[in-house]
């Protein structure tokens, strides 16, 4: 089998995240490509897509959501991300014990104690038939229901065993951070396809790949695909990593020069090309990680200098500010300033 570099894979997983040249489509298509986008904050999607896209507008999201063609809701590795809705309906269902398994947890069991979780789940549906319903006032009606138990946290429970989605009002740009306020409703989804697994398999290779089985579990938040993975081995290709390990792609998905240039981007918070993977090695060192992730599961926008994380960078008061790792050269701080100018006028839009 061919061996890849690491820089073979940073150079795979630039070509196909679309950073290292700007894809001439729609916002749906590489919504739709990238399978879905991390939405734990509303603002950061939009961003994902400026730096991806060429001539995006905000404008170009906010329609689909207000139109329902893409979703906010629950979702890879149980985080909110946003989703084109026909795949939000194929796909949930198979991400569902993902979101179970969340729901199953301490945090929720010591405030469920003796609460059938279908009856729950029943009961929510049922408060949520009239149409869309504030977070808050889901909460207030569990409390009725369920005297003595926290409902803020009956409501979050929910919201994992069911697929719920955003108001497109609280999921579109706005304000920074979470929103205060936010409106669930109920979402339709599809039955369970016995090839929804399989699929979702081969989009991650296609827009992350070529990847470890324990990458492809990472993103997505599944385990135990050892075995599917071996039953698609052989309509996937092989190839061996850096460290030995086997990968595996598409039968005909290219990768470009090791050599191609990187221009320099700027990566939202929680990008999932940075969080797509178990070894996140191909796009940033393994002592920066600290940098990027510095505790309460924040993980802070970055700025790539040669396809690789070399700063973070934040949005304050009007004004873009870089924090690098290490020294910039002359060529790189040019040039990471160039992209800061080009994005500063997106970010301060209202």
């Amino acid at each position: 089998m061919t061996t890849l570099s690491r820089r073979a894979l940073n150079r795979a997983l630039l070509q196909r995240q679309f950073l290292l040249e700007r894809a001439d489509l729609a916002a749906l298509e590489v919504i739709g490509h990238l399978v879905a986008m991390q939405a734990q904050e509303p603002n950061w999607p939009y961003v994902g897509l400026w730096t991806r896209i060429r001539h995006f507008t905000h404008a170009d999201l906010t329609t689909l959501l207000a139109e329902g063609q893409v979703v906010r809701s629950g979702f890879l590795r149980s985080t909110m991300h946003l989703a084109a809705a026909d795949d939000f309906r194929r796909l949930r269902p198979v991400l569902q014990p993902v979101l179970n398994r969340t729901a199953d947890s301490a945090h929720f069991r010591r405030n469920n104690s003796g609460l059938d979780p279908e009856t729950l789940v029943a009961e929510g549906r049922a408060l949520l038939q009239t149409g869309p319903l504030p977070r808050r006032d889901l909460a207030r009606h569990l409390a009725t229901l369920h005297p003595g138990r926290d409902s803020r946290i009956l409501a979050g429970e929910i919201e994992l065993r069911t697929p719920l989605i955003h108001d497109p009002a609280t999921a579109s740009w706005g304000g920074w951070g979470t929103r205060s306020s936010v409106a669930v409703s109920a979402a339709p989804i599809d039955a369970l396809h016995p090839a929804a697994l399989r699929d979702l398999i081969r989009r991650y290779l296609a827009a992350f790949g070529p990847a470890t089985v324990a990458d492809v579990q990472a993103w997505c938040g599944l385990t135990r695909l050892d075995q599917i993975i071996s039953e698609m081995g052989a309509d996937l290709r092989h190839y061996t990593g850096p460290d030995g390990q086997r990968l595996l792609d598409l039968p005909d998905a290219l990768l470009p020069d090791p050599d191609t240039p990187a221009p320099v981007r700027l990566l939202p918070a929680y990008d999932n090309a940075l969080l797509g993977y178990a070894d996140r090695s191909r796009i940033i060192a393994d002592a920066d990680r600290k940098h990027v992730a510095p505790g309460q599961a924040r993980v802070l926008p970055t700025v790539l200098i040669d396809g690789y994380v070399r700063g973070t960078w934040s949005f304050t008061a009007g004004e873009v500010r870089l924090r690098p790792f290490r020294t910039l050269s002359a060529d790189e701080q040019q040039a990471v300033d160039h992209e800061i100018s080009q994005l500063l006028p997106f970010l301060s839009r209202r």
